[in-house]
């Protein structure tokens, strides 16, 4: 049903109801306005009887009152019957009278008895009655005294007069009427009708081809003419639709595929162009804010954090997991894991190209196939797995979790807009990336590959601080080749390079990931072998010695060397609070070793520092 329709039916109703309501009212005063009438009638005629009765007492014909009443009987043809009726005191004092003067049923006791009128219609297919009876009440007052005739009181009922009216015609003149009243409402209708559509239905094309106009409008297309005949505002108000929606196609015709080249196909769907532009661009503005912060991010480790409380706060994704790869070890590490343990077996962590995702470079996603990652233990569980390669060395594997199947399909609907936050991430992880490597290249040596001196200046206090706030321990190492010059003077600094060489081989070898291997300088090294006691720092010592001095260095001509380590041990916190003094004093140790015979492991003991002999 179109509008034109709705408002022409609605007007209808309207009218019709008004009609109905008029009719209803008019037939309810006119019935009353019957009534009325016919009683005030009824009330004219009982006095002009009462007059002719007293008339008649007056001359003393009374006995002739019957023809009287016949004669108002008979000439008035609404007076379908009429009698009169005596109280008990009148038919005591003058007898019963007529035959016809005798009370018919309650009414006339009722009025006999209260000395008030009363009154009833009697309603039915053939007509309607009025039945009204109207008393004669005894008064002094006047002419003539009716106590001067009857043995009564003042105010004593004498009698009454009944009567039944016939009112039909009233009833039928009243129908007639409404008739007409019907007749002329529905011409009414019918011209108000015609009428209104004589001069809404040019409005009604105009809205029509307006809602026409907004529903291309709502699909991107500001082709649309508005058309009307009608003038005045109207008229203009199509004129300024159309200007607009030229505008309109002028500027934002290409909106949506401008702001695509930004966002990737598929990132926003919808059938409305200016809610997905303006999606998109809520999207643009939060990857924006995303990027400048973590562009003031001097870590890559922050990066991540970034990412994760994106995760976590925009998606509202409660559980997840972020892994790094590290491509060219074909490793992967946990990065962030939101509650319990990773869902991928152990074995992937050591050999990434287990995990599905990081193969294959796709999403994978649970719910496409029964046990679809064989590497993946999640019972009652739905996956999803997105992988991001970050450069040549590294990627990242985001996996996310849930119980529900439902919710499998909302985070894939969101896969486009997390990859668009890690490609926003991508420069800058690269860069901190590139920075981290800048930097272990000026902290390490790159001979031996260890830690250098300006990386133990640089952290060295950053790691007491931890180690006082945790009570932990240090036991400090200081290595020196024994007669490591000569070795350059006889055989050359291509030989000494290799000793150097060799020897940080066997200290990586030796030493655990939480330990710290630095060539303090030349041939000297430096280790801090992190919460070990007396009894560990001697075994590991014990290793390096061995390892190295059982090493052959060719020399060239058939003939080899080898080469012993003196070492120097102290004790943090147990022989000195300060790490650079442990240094200081692992350093005299080492002296000794040297200065008595080379080739030992010495324990700093606090009368060193006192002797200048072994010092």
């Amino acid at each position: 049903m179109n509008s034109k329709i709705k408002l022409l039916l609605i007007v209808a109703l309207m009218l019709v109801g008004l009609g109905i309501a008029t009719i209803v009212n008019i037939s309810l005063n006119f019935r009353e306005y019957s009534i009325k009438s016919a009683t005030e009638k009824a009330t004219a005629t009982a006095s002009i009887v009462k007059d002719g009765l007293t008339a008649h007492m007056v001359n003393g014909i009374m006995d002739k009152r019957d023809y009287f009443l016949n004669q108002i009987y008979t000439n008035h043809s609404d007076i379908k019957a009429l009698w009169i009726i005596r109280s008990d005191k009148v038919k005591k004092q003058f007898g019963e009278g007529f035959k016809n003067e005798t009370i018919r049923d309650v009414l006339d006791k009722d009025v006999l008895r209260t000395g008030k009128t009363v009154q009833t219609i009697q309603e039915n297919a053939q007509g309607i009655t009025l039945r009204i009876s109207i008393p004669y009440n005894a008064t002094s007052t006047g002419t003539p005294n009716c106590l001067n005739c009857h043995n009564v009181k003042d105010g004593d009922t004498l009698g009454a007069v009944s009567m039944e009216f016939d009112i039909t015609h009233m009833r039928n003149d009243g129908m007639l009427t409404i008739l007409k009243i019907l007749g002329i409402n529905l011409i009414f209708i019918i011209i108000a009708l015609f009428l209104i559509n004589y001069y809404v239905s040019p409005y009604m094309t105009l809205f029509t081809n307006m809602q026409t106009g907004i529903k291309k409008a709502y699909r991107g297309d500001f082709t649309h003419i508005f058309e009307t005949k009608v003038e005045g505002d109207a008229k203009t108000i199509t004129q300024q639709l159309n200007t607009l929606f030229r505008k309109m196609q002028e500027t934002f015709g290409d909106i949506k595929h401008n702001l695509a080249t930004f966002i990737p196909q598929g990132c926003v769907s919808s059938n409305d162009p200016l809610y997905e532009a303006k999606t998109i661009i809520n999207e643009l503005s939060d990857i924006y804010k995303f990027k400048k912060t973590i562009e003031l991010d001097d870590s890559k480790e922050l990066v991540y954090k970034r990412i994760v409380d994106t995760l976590k706060y925009k998606f509202s994704f409660k559980h997840f997991a972020l892994y790094e790869v590290n491509i060219q070890k074909n490793s992967r590490e946990l990065i962030y894991i939101s509650e319990g343990k990773s869902i991928c077996a152990s074995e992937v962590d050591s050999d990434a190209m287990l995990c599905r995702s990081y193969r294959t470079k796709s999403d994978i996603i649970s719910t496409e196939f029964i046990n679809l990652c064989q590497e993946c233990s999640c019972e009652n569980l739905e996956y999803v797995c997105i992988p991001f390669d970050i450069n040549d060395e590294y990627a990242l594997i985001i996996s996310i979790t849930s119980k529900e199947e439902t919710d499998i399909a909302k985070i894939n609907k969101d896969i486009p807009s997390i990859k668009n936050y890690l490609e926003a991430a991508k420069p800058v992880i690269e860069s901190r990336i590139l920075t981290d490597k800048l930097r272990e290249t000026s902290l390490t040596d790159p001979m031996t590959g260890l830690y250098n001196r300006r990386f133990l200046e640089q952290y060295i206090d950053k790691f007491v601080k931890q180690a006082q706030r945790t009570e932990e321990t240090y036991a400090v190492l200081m290595l020196d080749i024994d007669f490591f010059k000569k070795v350059n003077d006889t055989y050359g600094h291509d030989i000494g390079d290799a000793v150097i060489t060799q020897l940080g081989k066997v200290i990586r070898e030796s030493v655990r990931e939480a330990d710290l291997a630095i060539r303090y300088g030349g041939e000297e090294f430096v280790i801090l072998l992190h919460n070990a006691s007396k009894e560990g720092a001697l075994r590991v010592a014990k290793v390096i010695s061995e390892g190295f001095a059982a090493l052959n260095f060719d020399v060239g001509n058939d003939k080899s060397i080898q080469k012993t380590l003196s070492i120097g041990i102290s004790l943090f916190p147990e022989d000195c609070d300060s790490i650079w003094q442990c240094i200081k004093l692992a350093d005299t140790a080492l002296y000794v070793a040297k200065t008595t015979g080379r080739n030992k492991i010495i324990e700093y003991q606090p009368e060193m520092s006192q002797n200048d002999n072994l010092r």
